[in-house]
């Protein structure tokens, strides 16, 4: 058996101790910062790495990870929102190793559903939590009312910023309604199209700065994803570039931000409630 063998057991044996998947919020203050796309990869790598991972396509208004992923799926959870189709129908299997649950504007109408149908749809959900070591839940950009229900609810949320001054911006205001909602879990940011570390750095010295004096809250740094072409050679075939371009330079920052995330789902301490359980009462 190698190490790697040994260390997928061992995690494996963690998993079922815990019986609860850790849920990663992935979001943004404004569109086109590439936070679905670092979503896929994200899973790529960490299926690579021998995780058993679900992505959860929760951008409501504009789902499109099936696209990266290179998957046509006959359902999405819509179906599974309107009780046309159960949750197995629904997930997807990924060429990269994981598992695709496709999004859907359908989506938008959870809020207007009955409790007892809510409950049908959560007591389906939660199922993952106890199939996966990681569930991702890439999100709409914004504060809307469904962002927020994923974002608040998640043990670890990620927003997603790039250099441009609007972005920033649209960050902490992600991160100051958050934090008012008194979200449940950690809030790190994630710098995407840098030039190197040190730009990145000074993107995520201002945000937590402004979080520190204003908010009172720390703000982790999850990494950065350099400007690199690999990004959108690998958008146009349709696959997440980790695996077309597994030796570019965003392929390594995608790899060690992945390092960190693995890190922390194995030494997080188990949730006290399920991830989707926290949602219901959101909803409610």
């Amino acid at each position: 058996m190698t190490l790697m063998d040994q260390a997928s057991g061992l995690r494996e044996v963690a998993r079922r101790a815990s019986g609860r998947a850790q849920t990663i919020a992935i979001t943004s203050g404004k569109g086109g910062v590439g936070k679905t796309n670092l979503s896929v990869n994200l899973a790529a790598t960490l299926a690579a790495m021998r995780r058993k991972v679900v992505l959860l396509d929760a951008d409501l208004g504009l789902a499109n990870a099936d696209i990266l992923c290179n998957v046509q799926p006959r359902f999405n959870l819509a179906h599974v929102v309107a009780g046309q189709r159960a949750l197995a129908d629904v997930i997807t299997p990924v060429p990269a190793g994981f598992s695709l649950i496709p999004g859907a504007s359908g989506l938008a109408k959870m809020a207007d559903l009955t409790e007892g149908d809510r409950r049908r749809i959560v007591a389906d959900l939660d199922i993952l939590s106890d199939t996966a070591d990681a569930l991702i839940i890439d999100t709409g950009a914004g504060i809307g009312r469904n962002v927020l229900s994923f974002t608040s609810t998640a043990d670890h949320v990620v927003v997603v910023t790039t250099p441009e001054p609007t972005a920033i911006t649209d960050a902490y205001a992600v991160m100051k309604v958050l934090v008012r909602c008194g979200t449940a879990g950690k809030i790190s940011v994630m710098v995407n199209m840098v030039k190197g570390r040190d730009e990145a750095r000074q993107v995520f010295d201002r945000i937590a700065g402004v979080a520190r004096q204003f908010l009172k809250v720390d703000i982790a740094f999850s990494g950065y994803v350099v400007l690199d072409p690999a990004v959108g050679q690998a958008v146009r075939k349709r696959s997440p570039f980790v695996q077309q371009y597994p030796h570019s330079a965003a392929a390594a920052c995608v790899q060690a931000w992945a390092n960190r995330i693995d890190h922390h789902v194995e030494m997080a301490p188990p949730p006290r409630s399920g991830f989707f359980a926290r949602l219901a009462n959101w909803w409610r």
